[in-house]
């Protein structure tokens, strides 16, 4: 029997390119030839509002523009349709058990994951936050919960077997700095006596 999907989100339409219906999307997705092959289903994520909300888009083919992806998809036939679908984000199901993008990790891998500071659990990761720039991790902690970006540089490791992410935050990210420690201490020395 196989695994349930899950929802893996993998593309966000951008801007309507051209008048025939097509499509700029912003790939969040390192294996575009894989995700986005005739013939793929998308679900799409809209306002209520929106007249594409409950509805799945069809792609017709992806070509490459100027470095760019462009997508046509079936139903969308001009320029006015198209741009009715701007800023849409695209998700497709993922069976669990797919192989994997190297260094790639599914929202439900890591909600639950044990936070480690310097080998001390701070938290546990709520969520996963998707912004343009770069993606956050939601730390819920006793206390608050703490964003942190989820670059290398930050989360140096991830091991889902473990289920533990290493965390390297800069200082004052999961605690108060003390305000004698971040003060000028130029100003904090007594004058002789």
């Amino acid at each position: 029997m196989r695994p349930a999907p899950q929802q893996l989100r993998v593309g966000r339409l951008i801007k309507a390119h051209g008048l025939k219906g097509a499509l700029k999307v912003e790939l969040y997705t390192d294996a575009p030839d894989r995700r986005f092959t005739p013939g793929a289903v998308f679900t799409l994520q809209v306002p209520t509002s929106s007249p594409w909300h409950g509805k799945t888009l069809t792609l017709i083919e992806l070509r490459w523009y100027n470095g760019q992806p462009v997508a046509f998809f079936e139903g969308v036939v001009d320029r006015t349709g198209a741009e009715s679908l701007v800023k849409a984000i695209l998700w497709i199901d993922q069976v669990a058990d797919e192989p994997d993008e190297p260094d790639a990790w599914y929202d439900f891998q890591l909600v639950g994951l044990r936070a480690l500071r310097d080998g001390v659990e701070v938290g546990t990761i709520a969520r996963v936050e998707h912004f343009p720039a770069q993606d956050l991790l939601a730390i819920r902690t006793a206390d608050r919960e703490v964003l942190v970006p989820f670059v290398a540089a930050m989360v140096p490791a991830v091991d889902i077997t473990a289920g533990t992410v290493t965390l390297t935050p800069p200082p004052g990210l999961f605690e108060d700095l003390d305000d004698d420690a971040t003060a000028d201490p130029a100003q904090t020395d007594s004058a002789p006596a």
